[in-house]
């Protein structure tokens, strides 16, 4: 069980969770604590019997600017967005505004990286070459 003050941290932190746990059928959601944060159990979990999980988001797609600031902004941040964080703050402004004025396709440079490694999308050793038909199809 996770506390978190903000809802939508909870929700990040479920989100996450559930990414980490696809290959073991384990699943989190968020509930509403009696003192008004939220926690992050798994759905299974013995005590949430007939509560009411929160809905999750299906992606980030619409991830707002605001959102984004306030993710930034957070001083005890979870560590994925960190790391997000610290990819594009340490990236080159020059290379960061290239991407942009040329619409480099940052998703066909991520799936070529992850194809060159050798991994399926659930992190099992499939070699490289189907790696490739799986992230470069």
């Amino acid at each position: 069980m996770i506390r978190q003050e903000q809802k939508s941290k909870a929700l990040d932190h479920a989100m996450w969770l559930n990414f980490e746990h696809r290959t073991d059928n384990k699943e989190y959601g968020v509930v509403q604590s009696i003192e008004h944060d939220y926690l992050v159990i798994p759905k299974n979990h013995p005590t949430v019997e007939g509560e009411t999980f929160e809905i999750l988001p299906d992606s980030y797609a619409s991830l707002s600017y605001d959102r984004i600031a306030e993710i930034f902004a957070d001083r005890n941040s979870l560590w994925f967005w960190e790391e997000l964080q610290g990819m594009f703050s340490t990236a080159n402004g020059e290379l960061l505004r290239f991407i942009l004025a040329y619409d480099i396709p940052l998703e066909k440079l991520i799936r070529y990286s992850l194809s060159a490694r050798g991994y399926d999308k659930d992190q099992k050793w499939v070699g490289f070459n189907k790696a490739k038909e799986i992230w470069l199809e």
